[in-house]
């Protein structure tokens, strides 16, 4: 596809603030983007600690494609969090088990194609939520299996001074992740620190875990088309990370995309460019391969509000 977001319509879009439960009935927050006309819905799976609002550029140019959008908030973070955080409990697996489970059911309307984008942890999600097979395809960025071996030296150091040196102490005073006083991302809860923190030592990340092998048969039940893109410049996602996790989602079809930010006339992508301005030939790829998947009849328009 050669035809820009830009190029498609000019029109008002709509812009709503949606609660929403949770499967466990938590309620979530979201923003849902609705262009006057709709093909296909399309669902945004945040990053760990990465609010929704960072990735409003991005859905307000894919509803120029006649895509409705829903972003959302995981529990305990940014407009989802509770009013205090310390004393929280939560698993980081609720985040994809829960909570995207039930922006799945929330936002899918019948007779309408539903896709996924996800942003590193949104990458890991779709195999937990027990309704992934309601998603007609995934693409997602920077996912990877977060253990600092696979990272380049200086990256590698990097990490293991902050999870071991940084972290542990703020976390002790604050009885959760501050990572807002770092310039981070947003808070997360005690549980989400501890989980993250243990399986990004092990190279097969949550798989590694004895507590946790029920997780093989949860992705191996994933049958959704994924396209698993990743940067070269994107250190926690390089890939050989990248196939770390991906390989579990076994009975899908996978195909992995190396970008660079020399494709896009970047200077650089990492592990946040893929959302930010400069980066819409990218989301053009995301739409042109969205498409494949849309009936012929896809531009019609269709009346459908959350």
């Amino acid at each position: 596809m050669n035809t820009t977001a830009s190029a498609i319509h000019t029109s008002p879009l709509e812009i709503s603030s949606v609660t929403f439960p949770a499967s466990d009935g938590y309620l979530l927050t979201g923003t849902c983007y609705t262009p006057p006309q709709v093909k296909a819905q399309l669902l945004v799976a945040c990053a760990t600690g990465v609010p929704q609002a960072f990735y409003r550029r991005f859905a307000e140019y894919m509803s120029q494609y006649q895509y409705q959008v829903l972003c959302f908030d995981y529990r305990g973070v940014a407009k989802s969090a509770p009013k205090r955080l310390k004393g929280f409990q939560m698993s980081y697996l609720d985040w994809g088990k829960l909570d995207l489970a039930g922006a799945i059911a929330y936002f899918k309307r019948d007779q309408m194609p539903l896709f996924m984008v996800g942003h590193s942890y949104g990458g890991q999600a779709l195999g937990l939520a027990p309704n992934h097979a309601q998603v007609t395809a995934l693409y997602c960025f920077g996912t990877g299996a977060g253990w600092h071996g696979y990272m380049p030296l200086k990256e590698k150091i990097k990490v293991q001074f902050v999870w071991n040196l940084i972290f542990p102490p703020m976390v002790a005073l604050a009885g959760y992740l501050p990572w807002s006083k770092l310039n981070m991302g947003a808070d997360l809860p005690l549980g989400v620190y501890q989980e993250w923190r243990k399986w990004c030592k092990n190279p097969t990340y949550f798989f590694g875990d004895p507590a946790q092998q029920a997780l093989f048969e949860c992705y191996a039940q994933v049958k959704t088309p994924i396209y698993a893109a990743s940067s070269l410049d994107d250190d926690w996602a390089l890939p050989n990370s990248r196939y770390a996790f991906m390989q579990h989602y076994c009975n899908a079809s996978v195909k992995m995309i190396n970008l660079s930010p020399q494709q896009f006339g970047l200077s650089q992508i990492g592990h946040m460019g893929y959302f930010r301005q400069g980066a819409e030939q990218i989301w053009d790829q995301v739409a042109a391969t969205f498409d494949l998947y849309l009936p012929s009849d896809a531009n019609t328009e269709a009346s459908i509000s959350p």
